[in-house]
């Protein structure tokens, strides 16, 4: 900035008007110096560490330092003083023991609890009494336990009972996210999440909702995954099946036949020969069947938690061997009528050739006695 004088008379530039011209150059041309700061390291801090209140920018003529709890200078509040020249720490009404200020003014606060979250001001104190001041706010976060999922049914009834998933426990400032299949879960019609994803709520179970399911609980300075949790879904019996579903069946020759249906608890067995019970097993097995064991099988099938019962029927008809084989011929008897077909063949051949012999035989010699 250029400056100008203005004559005094008698062309003298009076003393006062040289002097601030003077002041208001000096002020004008200052070189500019950095803002005091505070840097918290680390900038969150986690319950029970330690956290170094990190001073920038002191000015070179400071004598003294103090450290107060809140957003200004309050003599009832203060931490802690430190004097310069005696490098001295001076507790103050709010001294809880573990703070320690140093040479530039730095503030070394050890096992930081989470009543220690909040507002701290620096009071830089300097020879001219120009003091600065300056205040920043410090974040004291948990560290996190092992979250576990709780859940308001683990054995829910499919497509009736509805399944509240909880990740416990609640903590401040801790975000929670889900997963299912290690895949992350959002909002739908058929998962629904709370406003803060705590909870995850499955208004309709089906048996493709057993999980695993998964909770993640996080905040700046730590994150945790529970373990897995699967869903007990209680469903069924479908409609069983029989088999094998198709094979002959002949007398003399065993009956085996299986009976299954999908069903959560594993479903009980009966069958049903005709209406009559039988036996209650999965399996079934008639050795020796003869054409008597021919009618209706039923597997009857029964969740003893849903209540449900199932049903199917198969006819089986046992062929009776004997009957069948008396239109018909045996190899053996075959065998006999080829031979003996065979013979007679052989028996009129050799007749009609003894009847030919014998007709020229006797020709010849009643022609060789008649000559």
């Amino acid at each position: 900035m250029e400056l100008h004088s203005v004559p005094a008379r008698g062309g003298v530039v009076p003393q006062q008007g040289l002097l601030l011209a003077v002041s208001l150059f000096t002020f004008w041309n200052q070189p500019t110096t950095a803002q005091l700061t505070i840097e918290f390291v680390p900038s969150n801090a986690a319950e029970g560490k330690d956290v170094l209140f990190l001073v920038h920018n002191v000015p070179e003529d400071i004598v003294g330092y103090a450290w107060y709890k809140g957003r200004r200078v309050d003599r009832d509040h203060q931490i802690a003083s430190y004097v310069i020249d005696t490098q001295i720490n001076i507790p103050g009404p709010a001294y809880s023991g573990p703070e320690t200020i140093y040479s530039n003014g730095s503030l070394l606060f050890q096992k930081i609890t989470l009543e220690d979250t909040g507002y701290y001001t620096l009071h830089a104190i300097k020879k001219n009494f120009q003091n600065e001041e300056v205040t920043g706010q410090l974040r004291v976060y948990p560290e996190l336990p092992k979250p576990n999922i709780t859940t308001s049914n683990s054995d829910p009834l499919e497509h009736k009972d509805p399944v509240v998933l909880t990740c416990e426990p609640e903590t401040q400032d801790t975000t929670y996210l889900w997963l299912i299949n290690s895949q992350s879960v959002q909002n739908s019609a058929q998962l629904k999440l709370s406003k803060d994803n705590r909870t995850l709520t499955l208004p309709h179970v089906t048996r493709n909702d057993i999980g695993p399911y998964e909770c993640e609980s996080r905040n700046p300075v730590s994150a945790g995954r529970s373990d897995p949790l699967y869903l007990n879904v209680l469903y069924g019996p479908e409609a069983p099946t029989i088999s094998p579903s198709v094979s002959p069946y002949h007398s003399g020759t065993n009956l085996s036949l299986s009976c299954h249906a999908d069903s959560n608890p594993p479903a009980q067995y009966s069958w049903l020969i005709n209406g009559r019970p039988k036996q209650s097993t999965q399996e079934l097995f008639i050795p020796n069947i003869t054409a008597n064991d021919s009618g209706s099988y039923t597997c009857l099938v029964h969740n003893s938690v849903t209540g449900l019962n199932r049903t199917t029927v198969k006819t089986i008809t046992v062929s009776d061997d004997s009957t069948q084989q008396s239109p018909g011929l045996s190899d053996g008897a075959i065998a006999g009528i080829v031979i003996g077909v065979l013979a007679g063949v052989a028996l009129v051949a050799a007749l009609v050739y003894f009847l030919y012999i014998r007709k020229t035989g006797g020709f010849t010699l009643e022609t060789h006695l008649t000559r």
